[in-house]
């Protein structure tokens, strides 16, 4: 049926996490290469390492205007991972990851680059940590009790370049690290330690089973929807929705076949929906195309397969995984073809009660054409 009430922020559009909104599409993961890790100063027996620091409420009330509370430095093998919907990583050279967790935050932002000696010799020197963009992550140190010493870590580190002059300097110093956000002095912790911190930034519901990357197969088949009675309809006035499938079917798997990459997976798959209101005796049909981001997939209306043809590539639903089996389908911005999505009347916020779907999995026949 279709939910009432539901907090929209909850299904994001954009997850903000590493270096920005910029992402590029390899911040999904690193993996390190097989070899030791060659920084002995962080790893001297070969080994992934951690260090952190948890601040307590007398110092961060000594401290006004530093807004880190938590901090892990993780040097090894990628700690993020993607537990839910994003594709499996891609094999990068990132050895380098910081996690904080500024005041009243929930969770933890992320970004990852490489170390290395600042020397030409590679093996002696400063250590100095870059990322994408030729921008600088941290300088660290270790000190004679084996703590990390890390300086030199940006105020604008999760956010794009030149972001300060697109913010405007008020929601820029909102976004950004606090001026005292510098110069950390971390403890060596054990590495489970880094990685149950990492896994703080994505954490998968265990009540919900495996995403559904894993649920459905790039040359798999499937068919969600839910009929809705004259007794629902009545108790719902405002809804318009009287069926509505979202499917995969032979036309979809071709598409995904002919130009599809299995290994990033869910990424460019095609889904369509079709919709019957109580307004129209036919079904409207309309293509997605999907990518994974976080929990959730978050697909574009495309001109492929669709009865529309506008340009409508900013026309966007939002699937997730449900409890039983369930999918959950969001539709918060009048992108699900109740109308024509070229029209005046498919702008703006949805009105009515077609915003969120618990959709049941059905026979393929039931999304037939």
């Amino acid at each position: 049926m279709a939910l009432r009430g539901w907090a929209f922020p909850e299904w994001k559009t954009v997850a903000r996490a590493g270096f920005g909104a910029v992402l590029l599409g390899v911040l999904a993961g690193s993996a390190l290469a097989d070899d030791a890790l060659k920084l002995t100063e962080l790893s001297p027996n070969g080994a992934d390492a951690c260090f952190g620091r948890v601040y307590d409420a007398a110092h961060l009330k000594a401290h006004p205007h530093q807004k880190v509370a938590r901090i892990f430095f993780y040097y090894g093998h990628d700690p993020v991972s993607r537990p839910n919907e994003e594709p499996a990583p891609s094999d990068t050279s990132y050895n380098a990851f910081v996690a904080t967790t500024v005041r009243g935050a929930k969770a933890p932002q992320w970004a990852g680059g490489w170390c290395n000696h600042e020397s030409e010799d590679g093996k002696t020197g400063p250590i100095h940590c870059g990322m994408d963009c030729d921008r600088t992550l941290a300088s660290l140190k270790v000190d004679d009790k084996g703590r990390l010493l890390l300086s030199d870590l940006q105020p604008d580190v999760y956010l794009d370049a030149g972001s300060e002059e697109e913010l405007g300097t008020a929601e820029y110093d909102r976004q950004a690290l606090g001026k005292e956000d510098d110069n950390f002095r971390l403890d060596p912790m054990p590495a489970a330690t880094c990685k149950a911190e990492f896994a703080r930034i994505d954490p998968i519901d265990p009540a919900l089973g495996p995403p559904l990357r894993e649920r459905l197969k790039p040359d798999q088949a499937f068919c969600y929807g839910r009929d809705y009675d004259a007794a629902h309809l009545g108790s719902h006035p405002n809804q318009l929705t009287q069926s509505i499938r979202v499917f995969r079917g032979p036309v979809e798997l071709a598409s995904f076949a002919s130009g599809g990459d299995a290994s990033n997976w869910p990424d460019g798959a095609d889904i369509a929906v079709s919709v019957t209101t109580r307004q129209k005796s036919g079904k409207v049909t309309q293509t997605y195309s999907c990518q994974g981001e976080a929990d959730q997939w978050r697909c574009a209306a495309s001109s492929k397969m669709s009865d529309f043809s506008c340009d409508i590539a900013q026309k966007e639903i939002f699937l997730k995984r449900g409890a039983d089996g369930t999918m959950m389908l969001a539709n918060p911005n009048s992108s699900l073809a109740i109308v024509d999505l070229c029209s005046k009347a498919a702008d703006g916020k949805t009105k009515s009660d077609d915003k969120v779907y618990r959709l049941q999995p059905m026979p393929q026949s039931a999304c037939a054409p």
